[in-house]
């Protein structure tokens, strides 16, 4: 179920006299916050699954030669800990296989059975309009609008962070 306690609203941390960015950015965590929630109870209802297992699925796809575990440890910002233990899960269910890497019979990647990327299929066509159903509460004039002003925000924490960056070892 999704958490539409207000009190867990990160949001209302802040008030009207502090400053536009410390508001803007409480408003993008909230709303985050308040998709990746119902995302998470979708997977759970429809599928019997969590969302780091859908996103290491979604990793896989992407790469259908597969990846090292240390590549989706990377990617996935998460220990590799927490990634042995999801590919162990998803092994077990056959949706994935570790595979011998040829030049290193040490090493593996971890690639997605047929039957994981059926199913990784159907969850991500699921994914998708459950996020088309959380945004339509915008138009799709007002989503282009937001996205492109995400865009420049982006962009300029990152050249905000190599510039501080630059100057911290100067």
């Amino acid at each position: 179920m999704i958490n539409t306690d207000v009190s867990q609203d990160q949001e209302l941390r802040a008030h009207q006299d502090h400053h536009s960015s410390l508001r803007l950015w409480l408003r993008l965590l909230s709303c985050t916050t308040l998709v990746e929630d119902k995302v998470r109870q979708k997977l759970r209802e429809q599928f019997d699954t969590s969302l780091p297992r859908f996103d290491l699925m979604a990793q896989l796809e992407r790469h259908r030669d597969g990846l090292m575990m240390s590549e989706l440890s990377r990617r996935m910002m998460v220990s590799g800990g927490n990634i042995t233990a999801i590919v162990d899960q998803l092994e077990k269910e056959q949706l994935v296989q570790r595979v011998v890497v040829p030049r290193d019979r040490r090493s593996f990647k971890v690639v997605l059975t047929p039957s994981g990327r059926t199913s990784f299929v159907q969850m991500a066509q699921a994914h998708e309009r459950w996020v088309v159903e959380l945004f339509s509460g915008i138009t799709g004039e007002q989503q282009a609008q937001l996205f492109s002003l995400l865009g420049h925000l982006k962009t300029g924490i990152r050249q905000h962070y190599v510039t501080s960056v630059c100057l911290d070892q100067s």
